[in-house]
């Protein structure tokens, strides 16, 4: 027991592991991937139907609020708002528990709603909002999907147009929002709105957040070209909401995005269902296949991939520690970032430079036309969350402190 009457970090994990036990299976130790069993699937995003991407939320749901009602749901939050009140310590220690367990894809519509949207009402909320919403969303009760994107202001938010004027004490907001992940299971839209036309970006606009069920607002999902439609597009039509919805000042949404893209590069090295030593996996178990294991500059490339891998992950951790004791995420999020971008263009490249033309003509052959649905994946990665060119700016002007660039 510490000091402070908290368990020690080796003292909760022992209960931890007990509960994971008897909750969850335990996944074999070394590689799970066999050549020519189970699924042949390498893609970053679903092409699931409707039916199956609602059966996947619902099962990330579930697993939440199990995690949550045993107390591993929200470990480093405050007590007051359903967390343990435990360090960041014990929250990375669990994560890395939890990984060695078979559990659910905690897909987009449920990881947007706990790591991002709870954090940034939990760092920009009223008390009335953080009573409202904190509890339902980190245990999986409601979701919140994220309304930034816009046909016209993609990784440009200051080009947002989407606008919310106001109407005595409630805001009406008009346009249209896109590529909005897991807006059709949403409970809630956190959406930036344009609230001052002349004013400049800092001070443009602000934070709402709205009921996904209120009259004038339309979903339609955009399959895109690995086949799934887990994106969205979403229009407001004369969609009023009181003033009580705004999260933040007038005038702070650009702050708003901010935190939360924050928030965003910082969890986005943890990856969505493939971990990079699963990539490194792969590529060893084909190389060895195609008779090229013994190649040394097929080994050093792939070494290299693993080495990064390796690396970003204690960056991610460092990252994440920051946040799970109570501060707002800083500019390494971007370092994460671009790190994980990165080290999944390497893995595409190094897989086809190891199957050629097998890889983007259907032989048939397993592990090999599946890499194209992962090629296809990255660069939507390299787009969401801002694009490599944005974290390589905040990266030079916040952490290498260079001059800014001109704008």
């Amino acid at each position: 027991m510490s000091e402070s009457g908290s368990p020690s970090v080796a003292a909760f994990l022992e209960r931890a592991v007990e509960w994971l036990a008897a909750n969850a299976e335990r996944r074999p130790r070394g590689s799970q991937v066999r050549w020519g069993e189970g699924a042949d699937r390498v893609a970053l995003f679903r092409d699931t139907t409707a039916e199956d991407e609602r059966a996947q939320v619902q099962a990330a749901r579930s697993w939440q609020r199990t995690k949550f009602d045993a107390g591993y749901g929200a470990i480093s939050w405050p007590v007051e708002y359903g967390g343990a009140g435990l360090t960041s310590g014990h929250e990375v220690a669990f994560r890395h528990l939890e990984s060695e367990f078979v559990t659910p894809l905690i897909v987009e519509a449920v990881s947007i709603s706990v790591s991002l949207e709870a954090s940034t009402i939990l760092a920009l909320g009223t008390e009335e909002q953080k009573d409202r919403w904190l509890r339902p969303l980190r245990r999986g009760d409601e979701l919140c999907c994220q309304l930034f994107s816009e046909p016209g202001a993609g990784s440009d938010l200051g080009s947002i147009s989407l606008r919310a004027s106001r109407a005595g004490d409630d805001w009406v907001l008009d346009g249209q929002k896109v590529w909005t992940s897991g807006a059709q299971f949403a409970d809630v839209g956190y959406v930036v709105a344009r609230t001052d036309a002349a004013a400049p970006r800092g001070r443009a606009f602000t934070a709402f957040l709205v009921p996904m069920d209120a009259p004038g607002i339309d979903v339609r999902p955009l399959r895109q070209m690995t086949g799934g439609t887990s994106f969205n597009e979403v229009f407001f039509d004369g969609v009023r909401v009181p003033d009580s919805a705004r999260l933040g000042e007038i005038g702070g949404g650009w702050a708003a995005m901010m935190t939360t893209l924050a928030f965003e590069r910082a969890g986005a090295a943890e990856g969505l269902g493939f971990s990079g030593t699963e990539l490194v996996d792969r590529l060893v178990l084909t190389a060895r296949k195609l008779g090229r294991s013994r190649d040394p500059m097929v080994r050093q490339r792939i070494a290299e991939l693993y080495s990064r891998n390796r690396m970003r992950n204690w960056l991610a951790d460092r990252a994440q520690a920051r946040v799970d004791a109570g501060g707002l995420p800083g500019p390494e999020g971007s370092l994460s970032k671009l790190a994980y971008t990165r080290e999944l263009q390497d893995a595409g490249d190094r897989a086809g430079s190891l199957l050629g033309p097998a890889m983007v003509a259907d032989t048939g052959a397993w592990g090999t036309f599946a890499w194209s649905a992962f090629v296809c994946g990255v660069p939507g990665l390299r787009l969401g969350g801002g694009t490599d060119e944005i974290q390589k700016n905040t990266i030079a002007e916040r952490i290498l402190g260079l001059p800014k660039e001109s704008r």
